[in-house]
């Protein structure tokens, strides 16, 4: 609909005079091309800042806020992607008793078609990353590069060189059947004796715990049993896809560094070209406990 039809030179004048003014002002006013809106009961996406896209995920019961101090640092110079997978972190679950990580997965692929993104930049915490491996794999086309931060690509390898994902079923699910059938109390207890092997710093813990509490427990149950029977070790060797891999070492912590260095170079040895970052004094959540080591990591990934 042209400017003539609402009137003719008068609105065109009119409208010329309200953009100046708002521009004298100092209110920034822009044009886009209208999108449709992404619609997934598996996700959301907070968007901020403007540049090359950078798509950050969050791991198991996680909230996108563990990625929130990265967004405020990159949003300058970078369009930030913030993901929240449904069922954690108080984001409703309505998966029911279905599967979670392939259907979070699609609808990435989804998302990122949708937003109309140019092979993103990925980065994902725990089972984010491995959501970005495995987005990257099936994928190849939507997928510029990934960063994994302390993700291994099949879990369970932490148990032994000789797991598989059918070893590893039993424990997935025990471990599945004890979070849902823990007490409110018991539970509580359980992700708070948890959140310290997760986190050096007091505050991350704390953090930690209350996202577990506000996560949906059938989607955490369903996730943790898929994580820990996942291997996407298989498809590595035909990835294009550039990957870093940040791991986490910690003197005090239960892997000697030395342990945990071999343990991330054998399990990614078939990715070619994979460039692999230790990180230490530091637990799983290297964002938290290492903040700025992890801001260079990421700033050089994506340089």
């Amino acid at each position: 609909m042209s400017l003539a039809f609402l009137g003719g030179r008068a609105v065109a004048r009119a409208c010329i005079i309200v953009l100046t003014v708002l521009l004298g002002l100092g209110i920034a006013v822009s044009v886009a091309r209208a999108q449709p809106a992404f619609a997934s009961d598996r996700l959301s996406v907070e968007v901020v800042g403007q540049g090359p896209d950078v798509v950050l995920i969050p791991g198991l019961a996680s909230s996108r806020e563990a990625f929130r101090p990265l967004a405020d640092r990159l949003k300058a110079t970078h369009r930030v992607h913030l993901v929240q997978l449904s069922g954690f972190a108080g984001q409703p679950w309505t998966g029911g008793e279905g599967p979670f990580v392939d259907p979070a997965v699609e609808a990435l692929a989804a998302y990122i078609r949708s937003a109309g993104l140019k092979r993103p930049a990925v980065i994902g915490h725990s089972m984010g990353g491995l959501s970005g491996l495995l987005l990257a794999q099936r994928h190849p086309d939507l997928v510029g590069r990934v960063m994994t931060v302390d993700t291994l690509p099949f879990y369970s390898a932490m148990f032994g060189p000789t797991a598989t994902p059918a070893s590893a079923r039993p424990f997935a699910d025990r471990m599945a059947a004890g979070i849902l059938s823990a007490s409110p109390e018991a539970f509580a207890a359980q992700q708070a004796a948890a959140a310290k092997g997760l986190s050096r710093t007091p505050a991350m813990q704390e953090t930690i715990v209350a996202w577990s509490l506000a996560s949906d427990r059938k989607a955490v149950a369903k996730a943790i049993s898929e994580v820990m029977t996942l291997d996407a070790r298989p498809g590595l060797a035909a990835m294009k896809t550039p990957v870093t891999a940040l791991y986490a070492v910690d003197a005090e912590g239960a892997l000697p560094p030395a342990v945990v260095g071999a343990l991330w170079m054998r399990e990614y040895d078939a990715l070619p070209g994979v460039k692999l970052v230790r990180v230490d004094n530091s637990r799983h959540f290297i964002m938290a406990d290492q903040p700025e080591a992890f801001a260079k990591a990421v700033e050089g990934f994506l340089k």
